[in-house]
């Protein structure tokens, strides 16, 4: 009986072992496969992205390099995607552009989302209101002003080409100019093994003050049809080789300096004023992002136009740049090649975190005024009840025994 008794005890206590078991691996697989979705200490149990900060805190030792006026930092504009504002991407190669245009097209929270199809390159991103398009994008419009088009050919384009689309003639709409900036030699060692792996723009128009580049003022770099294989050094001995300063030339007005005719004015002259200009075209944007800062990016994109993304950004930091070995000789020729890159990064970068600790530091200023005014409404709304609950208080039946006596 003993020995039938301890045999029950041990099945007994192996079950509730397993059942316990079980209890806790089920714990620990819903804890991966739903992370973050319970919170028992909110009334609902379920918390939405919108609840969550996933914003880095602004760095409090920040050192500005450059002094920038409130309205260069705020940027807040009102957009009407019932009305006729459209924005514009200037999509630069290289700096994580394609990522985030395929977040403009799929993951933007809208009213009516964008119609992207498997199969299709492009999507249709209609207006609630109407059949017109509210982005100008590669993955909206296709390369509807050339592959890559810069700033001079998107802001000379855009319009004719958004009125042939729709076939009428619009009042004037707004464009709102956006782009995404990399640092330089992050950018440039990217380009060339993109270029390496058999990749070419040579159908990019680059047109300036109506006509294309001659031969002689933008000569090739490579016979035949791409430049694969090529090696780091061919890459950065070519003197024509439009990876150089990319992104202070694509976003300046070139028809200061006469497009691509170099005799137009003195090298130093042409490369001063091609860097002050991409500064004031890159200042009066709307909104640029930085590939290196994925989730400061998204929260100013997210303030400025009042759009909310679905879901958060993500920062890849393993790209095929990061994976090239070069010394130290070398990089300091990638920077001297992409010199007026360099100071336009800084700047940028520079700009870029001024307008994120501006941001929020008003939000939270905001924040503190909104709680203050609870508080107060509050306090305010329980008074009158206080008050009113002492003037109907009814006498209890001690202080009544009390007058009874004294009568």
């Amino acid at each position: 009986m003993k020995r039938i008794g301890r045999n029950m005890v041990e099945r007994t206590s192996k079950f509730v072992l397993i059942v316990l078991g079980s209890i806790c691996f089920m714990l620990i697989l819903y804890q991966y496969v739903g992370p973050g979705m319970m919170n028992f200490g909110s009334p609902h149990r379920y918390l939405i992205q919108e609840d969550l900060d996933i914003f880095p805190t602004p760095d409090p030792h920040y050192v500005k390099k450059y002094y920038f006026p409130i309205r260069d930092l705020e940027r807040s504009v009102d957009f009407e995607i019932k009305g006729e504002d459209v924005i514009v991407f200037l999509h630069i190669q290289k700096t994580g552009g394609t990522t985030f245009g395929r977040h403009l097209v799929q993951n933007v929270r809208l009213e009516v989302p964008c119609d992207c199809r498997p199969g299709q390159k492009k999507c249709t991103c209609y207006r609630p209101n109407r059949k017109e398009t509210w982005l100008f994008s590669r993955f909206s419009t296709g390369w509807s002003c050339g592959l890559h088009a810069d700033w001079t050919e998107l802001t000379n384009c855009v319009p004719g080409v958004l009125n042939k689309k729709e076939n009428t003639l619009k009042n004037p709409r707004k464009f709102y100019y956006i782009t995404l900036l990399r640092d330089p030699v992050s950018r440039y060692l990217s380009e060339w093994r993109h270029v390496q792996r058999g990749a070419t723009w040579k159908t990019s128009l680059h047109m300036c003050d109506g006509r294309t580049p001659t031969p002689d003022e933008l000569p090739s770099c490579y016979e035949g049809t791409d430049w694969s294989g090529c090696s780091l050094q061919q890459f950065t001995d070519c003197p024509y080789n439009l990876a150089n300063n990319r992104q202070v030339r694509m976003l300046a007005d070139l028809s200061l300096v006469g497009c691509y005719n170099m005799s137009f004015i003195p090298e130093k002259k042409r490369a001063q004023v091609l860097l002050e200009s991409a500064k004031k075209n890159l200042r009066d944007m709307a909104f640029f992002g930085l590939t290196e800062f994925q989730r400061k990016t998204q929260y100013l994109f997210e303030r400025t136009f009042n759009l909310k993304f679905i879901r958060p950004f993500m920062q890849y930091n393993s790209t095929r740049a990061a994976g090239v070995d070069v010394d130290n000789d070398t990089i300091l020729r990638i920077e001297e090649l992409n010199d007026l890159d360099m100071q336009l990064y800084d700047y940028a970068k520079d700009l870029f975190q001024q307008r994120y600790q501006y941001k929020r530091q008003l939000e939270r200023m905001e924040e503190r005024i909104k709680n203050r005014e609870e508080r107060r409404l509050h306090r305010s709304n329980e008074s009158p009840r206080e008050e009113t609950e002492e003037q109907g208080r009814l006498p209890t039946e001690d202080y009544m025994s009390q007058i009874i006596e004294k009568w």
